[in-house]
């Protein structure tokens, strides 16, 4: 069997690296940690999937890994998960790097046997140790290492840990100096015998003809010069039997090597987190904990960025009187000093002194309950609104990454399979309103809403009435949700498979930097570029004057029949128009 010609992801004779694994267990922290800050991101060539590539040097040679997006099995449902797929059965890689979580070992293990049935030339990086310790799971490594084949690191990416013998392990089996082998997974009579009449092909691919994974034994026909009689498959055995008879001997399987590898010191280490989610995701509790929560972060966020705000007001200010003494003591122009100082200058202070607190504060509050494992509950309490809605459960995760940007939010929206749900997603992700939209908000409210409020209880009064817009925000998502999935977007709601995170104590040091280099630092840059130029504009149009009047009143009065029309007049359409950037 010939692979199709993959793209080596590597300019060099770098050994390439292809890392894999289930959501949740930490793989991009094995990424981050092994390639440090040497990395990029760019999309698989035609498609929209993102692609993390990094790059590191150890002992003379250098390795390109490719981290792959998280799936539970080569049986495909989305882009993401046939993108992962279609490189490891298909790609041109030198080794595979699996993370597996030592927290959920039984469940890591049915991907795992499927990759080791692929392709036997891997490592185990066996992540979260120091969580399984502290759950008091025991895992014999030596163990596990002859039950799969390959060898098996235990690391905790977070901490640094195992990561230097994980590099050694790679280099080992890269170089044939470490010898792996393929598991075998004993399969019912039935299956065994299909596989025979299969003829002489891979073992993963007789199992995918057996299963009838139609869509894959396309591919499969399409990459690779074997004559596949995807026809006759329906004759060696029934479709859903087989199905369930594969399923049944790698859960067998999995069950096997854990009773034979782990130890379980304190009994049953998911009795914490049950316990927590009983609350939290309680039909009686968990909406009332999460509007709290939403209320603890908006009050420490309203409170917090007045005092920063005001002290970069005041900074900016008198930088300001500094810059316009310099310009008048060099003679700048005056119709210059005014273009740079009163209009870029002070444009972008403002833009900076106003967004730059609250999304300094938000975003890292945002994060660090993304890091305790709490957003996926947040989605597991919207789940039913939305279904009611003819949507998506997945689009309440989407509409939470809209409270941090709708950008993010709608480029998230392509984790919902469904093109009439994703569009569901993107056309209503913009009633959450984003961080960038918060001092907007906030200065409202304190203005009209809570300006008669004493002032001890302003901030806790602003906080509410923030929270209650957020409300109203999920409502019209809701409602809008509705109408659309029964009028021009009409069709049946697709299933929605959640898995909720064990909670894990969150590293605050990541998380600010996270938080603030990831998110708040790339959102105000994009604000200050789009500030620089509107500065300019705006004083130009105030103050360029044709026939005897600036072009902003001009434009004012051009627009004063269309404003009157919504019971507004010119200059307040003009800077509703002058706001937009």
């Amino acid at each position: 069997m010939n692979a199709p010609t993959f793209k080596k992801f590597s300019q060099d004779n770098s050994v390439v690296i292809a890392l894999a694994g289930n959501p949740n267990v930490g793989k991009s922290t094995v990424f981050n940690e092994l390639t440090g800050l040497n990395q990029h991101t760019g999309n698989w060539t035609g498609k929209t999937v993102s692609t993390a590539l990094g790059h590191y040097a150890y002992q003379g040679s250098d390795y390109t890994i490719v981290d792959l997006p998280g799936t539970y099995s080569l049986t495909a449902s989305s882009e993401e998960e046939r993108v992962a797929r279609d490189y490891l059965c298909f790609g041109n890689y030198d080794c595979m790097v699996i993370v597996m979580d030592a927290t959920n070992l039984e469940r890591n293990l049915i991907f795992t046997l499927q990759l080791l049935e692929v392709n036997s030339k891997a490592v185990i990086c066996l992540n979260l140790c120091d969580e399984a310790r502290k759950k008091g799971i025991e895992i014999d490594i030596n163990e596990l290492t002859l039950h799969l084949g390959v060898p098996v690191i235990p690391t905790s990416a977070r901490s640094g840990e195992g990561i230097d013998e994980l590099r050694n392990a790679v280099k080992e089996v890269t170089e044939n100096k470490r010898k792996t082998f393929s598991v075998k997974t004993e399969y019912p009579l039935e299956i065994d015998k299909a596989i025979e009449q299969c003829g002489n092909i891979p073992k993963w691919i007789a199992l995918k003809l057996i299963e009838q994974d139609i869509d894959f034994v396309c591919e499969i026909a399409k990459n690779c010069e074997i004559p596949l009689e995807i026809e006759g498959i329906s004759a060696i055995i029934e479709k859903e039997k087989a199905r369930e008879l594969i399923a049944q001997a790698i859960v067998h399987r999995c069950e096997y090597i854990v009773r034979e590898c782990v130890t379980l010191i304190s009994g049953d280490y998911t009795l914490r987190d049950r316990k927590i989610d009983r609350v939290l995701t309680s039909k009686k509790t968990g909406i009332p904990i999460m509007l709290g929560l939403l209320c603890v972060i908006f009050f420490l966020t309203a409170v917090g960025a007045n005092y920063p705000s005001e002290w970069l007001s005041s900074m900016f200010s008198y930088i300001g009187r500094l810059l316009e003494k310099g310009a008048t003591a060099i003679g700048m122009p005056l119709f210059l000093k005014g273009l740079l100082i009163n209009g870029v200058y002070n444009t972008l202070t403002w833009v900076v002194s106003v967004m730059l607190p609250p999304m300094a504060i938000f975003f890292p509050l945002f994060t660090l309950l993304e890091d305790l494992g709490y957003l996926p509950r947040i989605a597991f309490n919207l789940d039913s609104a939305f279904r009611k809605a003819g949507t998506h459960g997945k689009q309440a995760l989407t509409m939470c990454m809209g409270l941090g940007c709708n950008a993010c939010g709608v480029t998230g929206c392509r984790i919902i399979d469904s093109p009439r749900e994703r569009l569901i997603a993107i056309i209503t992700n913009n009633f959450m309103p984003c961080n960038g939209r918060f001092p907007m908000l906030i200065s409202v409210i304190n203005m009209f809403l809570v300006s008669a409020v004493i002032l001890p209880l302003r901030a806790v009064a602003s906080a509410i009435n923030l929270v209650a817009v957020i409300i109203v925000g999920v409502f019209v998502t809701l409602i809008v949700s509705k109408l659309l999935s029964v009028t021009v977007l009409k069709g049946k709601s697709s299933t929605f498979a959640l898995e909720l995170p064990p909670y894990r104590r969150p590293q605050l040091g990541r998380v600010i930097v996270r938080s603030m280099l990831d998110r708040t630092v790339f959102v105000l840059s994009r604000a200050v570029l789009v500030a620089t130029p509107a500065g300019a504009i705006i004083w130009l149009f105030a103050n360029i004057n044709v026939g005897g009047a600036s072009l902003l009143s001009q434009s004012a009065e051009f627009l004063n029949p269309f404003a009157e029309l919504f019971g507004l007049d010119g200059m307040i359409l003009m800077g509703f128009i002058l706001g937009f950037p």
